[in-house]
């Protein structure tokens, strides 16, 4: 594995910031809502915005510094829902207003709206609906399936696959004992090679976040976010899992809500569990850093449990643990040691105790470019190791919902608890084991997923990098 390690201090953003507004011909005649935000060149694949003030002004900021990757990205989603649902982009924005939209607090209505002024100011055509609809991309597998079972459609693909591997630990299973923790986002390289945006946000209340996303939303979607409470958050998805309540609060805003208003664990699961619609159904994991415990809140829409410790761990790879969860909302099988989620459990535990009283962010690095299969026993860069590789399994696309044949885990981040404290974290976009992916290679390789191309690009892995909460 071949990675250097880059870093991109606060003070560094700083010096960088004063450059871009002296040197900006547009910076005389930016919107007044642009004032304190800027958006950095991009660092090793990453592309980081500071994003400041009320709510309009944060979402009008996002829209308008990120427009053209907002364009774009609004393309993959529309391209993907429609080859994944069968379903014309119309229906998730009707969706969006009518379902959505009721629930969706004032705070967050701002900063959506905000997001389609900031885009259509750069002549972007977008209203908030679209803005909406890509917010919630990660529930629509949910609503969809929920959809159709209402409405006597046989539903194409399950409402989610396996994807994302994490782990929180401290106590004496770290080097410091305290807080570590780390996550890799699994998603269609269509989405991954875009998914590369590094917020820092500093909302008129609540606290300060640090987090990765996609351009155009007001959470992290795939869930990394480190705020000035010393919470740090993050999750993997519930596989197998189906349900949804439209008369629930968006989970995207649920997110949002706990990242921005958290202090403890406590704190989010009370946000989390406010009027949970079970949309991207999650195991989340948690550590309030100020208090070294850390925590695992496996969200289900009808059956919810919470863990916590200040000395262990907890993994998350996809499988759910509650066996009443499991019984009544989803059709995961426990005993299936070749699926994904299982083996990549099993091989969380190993490493879990090899490296007990060793684990740091060096570790965590090490963990998220694994590509041992415990199924198999060998090294075997597939879906069942660590750092994923769906697209090299020979057992192809089976299982999988549309695009995830052209997926794997497509950015990493990490950070222990003295980095949280700092508003810090280390992240690598593509593969953590330095694999590149090559769209014209798998395309040829692929003609089936032809409908990819007019969008796919290449990934590209980048080392390891600091981005911290500009001073």
């Amino acid at each position: 594995m071949r990675r250097t390690l880059a870093i991109l201090f606060p003070f560094v953003l700083i010096t960088i910031v004063l450059l871009v507004s002296l040197a900006s011909p547009r910076a005389a005649t930016s919107p007044s809502e642009l004032q304190g935000s800027y958006r950095l060149p991009a660092n090793n694949g990453w592309t980081y915005v500071h994003l400041q003030g009320t709510p309009h002004e944060i979402g009008f900021q996002n829209g308008y510094l990120l427009a053209p990757e907002i364009a774009d990205m609004l393309k993959v989603v529309i391209l993907e829902s429609g080859h994944d649902y069968k379903k014309d982009w119309s229906f998730f924005r009707d969706a969006a207003a009518n379902f959505m939209w009721p629930h969706i607090e004032q705070e967050y209505r701002e900063e959506l709206e905000g997001i389609a002024d900031g885009a259509a100011a750069r002549g972007v055509k977008i209203d908030v609906w679209d803005v909406v609809g890509l917010n919630a991309e990660t529930e629509w597998g949910y609503y969809n399936a929920q959809y159709d079972k209402e409405h006597g459609i046989k539903t194409a693909a399950r409402a989610v696959s396996e994807h994302c591997s994490a782990f929180v630990a401290t106590g004496r299973y770290t080097r410091d004992g305290k807080a570590v923790i780390a996550h890799n986002n699994w998603s269609s390289y269509l989405e991954g090679e875009r998914w590369t945006i590094i917020y820092d946000i500093v909302p008129a209340n609540g606290y300060r976040m640090l987090m990765d996303g996609l351009p155009g939303v007001i959470h992290s979607a795939d869930d990394f976010v480190i705020n000035t409470a010393g919470m740090a958050i993050t999750e993997t998805t519930i596989s197998h899992f189906s349900g949804f309540d439209t008369a629930g609060i968006p989970e995207f805003v649920r997110a949002r809500k706990a990242a921005q208003y958290s202090a403890s664990i406590d704190d989010f699961t009370r946000i989390m569990e406010d009027g949970n619609n079970g949309g991207y159904a999650n195991t989340w994991l948690l550590a309030d850093s100020r208090k070294n415990e850390i925590g695992r809140l496996e969200l289900g829409l009808k059956n919810v449990r919470l863990e916590r410790t200040s000395d262990g761990y907890f993994v998350g790879s996809n499988f759910p643990i509650n066996e009443k969860l499991i019984r009544e909302e989803t059709d995961f099988d426990p005993a299936d040691l070749g699926q994904s989620s299982v083996a990549r459990r099993v091989r969380w535990e190993q490493l879990m105790a090899e490296n007990k009283g060793k684990i740091d962010v060096a570790s965590a690095q090490r963990f998220l470019a694994d590509h041992y299969d415990t199924f198999e026993k060998k090294e075997d860069a597939d879906e069942r190791t660590l750092d994923g590789h769906i697209d090299l399994s020979p057992r192809g696309s089976s299982g999988w919902v549309g695009p995830f044949a052209t997926a794997g885990a497509v950015q990493n981040k990490a950070a222990d608890a003295n980095m949280i404290a700092k508003m810090t974290f280390t992240a690598a976009a593509g593969h953590a084991c330095g694999k590149n992916f090559k769209a014209v290679e798998h395309l040829n390789a692929h003609p089936e997923y032809g409908w990819q191309k007019p969008l796919q690009r290449d990934m590209d892995a980048y080392p390891w990098t600091v981005f911290g909460a500009a001073r």
